[in-house]
This record gives structure tokens, C-alpha cells and sequence, in this order.
């Protein structure tokens, strides 16, 4: 009874059907989690929802500030005087500049806001200042990116680590929720397992890296990808040597391996 999904209509490769938006709350004044990426017939549809509800957009939060999670915010806040929420953009990577949100939550800091209590907690590894927030009231952790309906997510140095990813997804884990609204696709059931299961396939796919390291004895990131994912096709390698990437990082500084110019062993 407190949420409401709108996703916006930008599907595509990394975002699934599209980007979800959540509306919280049930009460005259909502926050929006995700307001998405600055396509006007979104946040049209964002606008509506609420009017229509005879609802007021108080609060807007970011989980992250990716280009498809953060832009209609600042549209919305210019209509509405709506807060931003969330932590600012990092200075590397591709980010909205524009989401500079006066209310900086605290790592565990409980926000009461649109008669809920959202629990917010940094997961960075995704992103550096990606955070989840969890409806108390629904038991319901809504995670951006780092839990994704259908697929695993991409971790993109610098500004991505595999590490901290890794970290992060336990601690979303310990918050032992009910359901996953995620930033792309549909409702997760039973979050421990579906964040185990991710887990799992992280660490199965480093083995991959290991074994091609030893397979080659050195390699680039282009020579290592073609074994380390040979189960995806090619028109993916690309995409897949980002996190191929963030998980030769982790080698690293866990010494297990190691870089000479651009050949890793």
C-alpha cells in the first residue's frame, strides 16, 4: 500500500525494461526513490501519478547518480521545491552533476518521511556513493543497482570495486528484508537468498579469472575476457571487461595477482 513502481521508458542492454521510480507513502506529501532519467514523458508520468492521488512530491531520493537513476530530479524538484536526498556525485565517471542533495544521510541513519521510516545504508561498489534504503514498515530494500531483476551488474572502475561490492552486498544481505524492489525489473522475493545467489556468482566467475590468468600465464584485459566470459557472446566483451577489470583490482590487492604495463598474471 505504500509503493508504487512507474518505470521509465528508456529500455534497453544495461537497464532492463527500464528504470524503476518508486513512490513511498500513502499520505498527502510522498518521496520518490529514483526519479529516474531526465525524459520529460517520465517525469510527466511522476507528476501525474501524484496529482492525480492528490499527493504532494516532498522528498526525492537517489540511490546513486548514475545518469538513468538521478536527472529527473532536478525537473521535479523545480515544480515542486521537493529535498533531494542521497549523496553527491563523485568527481570520476560518468554522473549527474546536477544531484546535489541538501540531506546527506548518515550511514544507518533512520529518515521518518512520508509517514515511513526508510533505514539508509551505504553500499558503495557499484558506485562510490551508491545507497540502499530499506521500508521498515514493508520490509523492503530498495537497491538501485547493486541487486538487479534477471541480471548481474556491471562494476566499472575506478569509481566501481569489486571489494567493497562485494562487502556491500552482505551488508544489504544482514538486513535479512522481505522482498527486493530493485532499480531494474520486478520484485525480488526473499532477499538473503537472491543476494547469496549474487554472491555465489561473483565469486564463481573470479575463479574464471583465475584460471584464465593460469591458462595464459599473463594477458590483457582483451586477451583475458575472451576466457573469463567465454560463455557470453563477443558483442558483450566490452562491457564485460569492466568488471573483468574491477575483479583483477580485487586479485590485486589481495595478492593474488599482478600488472606489468598492461598484461596481467
Amino acid at each position: 500500500a505504500r509503493v508504487r513502481r512507474i518505470t521509465a521508458p528508456n529500455p534497453g542492454f544495461m537497464t532492463g525494461p527500464g528504470t524503476n521510480s518508486y513512490l513511498i507513502g500513502e499520505g498527502e506529501d510522498i518521496a520518490i526513490i529514483d526519479p529516474g532519467p531526465a525524459i520529460p514523458a517520465h517525469i510527466d508520468a511522476l507528476l501525474a501519478e501524484a496529482q492525480n492521488s492528490g499527493q504532494r512530491i516532498r522528498w526525492l531520493l537517489a540511490t546513486h547518480t548514475h545518469n538513468d537513476h538521478s536527472p529527473a530530479a532536478a525537473a521535479i524538484r523545480q515544480k515542486t521545491g521537493a529535498e533531494l536526498i542521497g549523496r553527491p556525485p563523485p568527481e570520476q565517471g560518468n554522473q549527474d552533476r546536477q544531484f546535489l542533495p541538501g540531506r546527506i544521510p548518515a550511514n544507518g541513519e533512520r529518515l521518518a518521511i512520508a509517514g515511513c521510516s526508510l533505514l539508509a545504508i551505504d553500499t558503495p561498489g557499484h558506485a562510490s556513493n551508491q545507497v540502499v534504503y530499506l521500508l521498515e514498515e514493508e520490509s523492503m530494500l530498495f537497491t538501485g543497482d547493486p541487486v538487479m531483476q534477471g541480471s548481474t551488474v556491471v562494476i566499472s572502475p575506478p569509481d566501481g570495486n569489486m571489494i567493497d561490492y562485494l562487502d556491500s552486498l552482505r551488508a544489504a544481505q544482514a538486513l535479512d528484508a522481505a522482498w527486493i524492489a530493485p532499480g531494474h525489473g520486478f520484485l525480488i522475493a526473499d532477499a538473503r537468498t537472491a543476494i547469496d545467489r549474487i554472491i555465489r556468482h561473483r565469486l564463481e566467475r573470479e575463479a574464471k579469472v583465475l584460471q584464465a590468468l593460469r591458462s595464459l600465464g599473463s594477458g590483457t584485459l582483451e586477451e583475458l575476457v575472451v576466457k573469463a566470459y567465454d560463455e557470453v557472446p563477443a558483442t558483450v566483451h566490452p562491457v564485460a571487461r569492466r568488471s573483468l577489470h574491477a575483479h583483477l583490482i580485487k586479485l590485486q590487492a589481495e595478492g593474488r595477482a599482478t600488472k606489468a604495463g598492461e598484461r596481467w598474471s
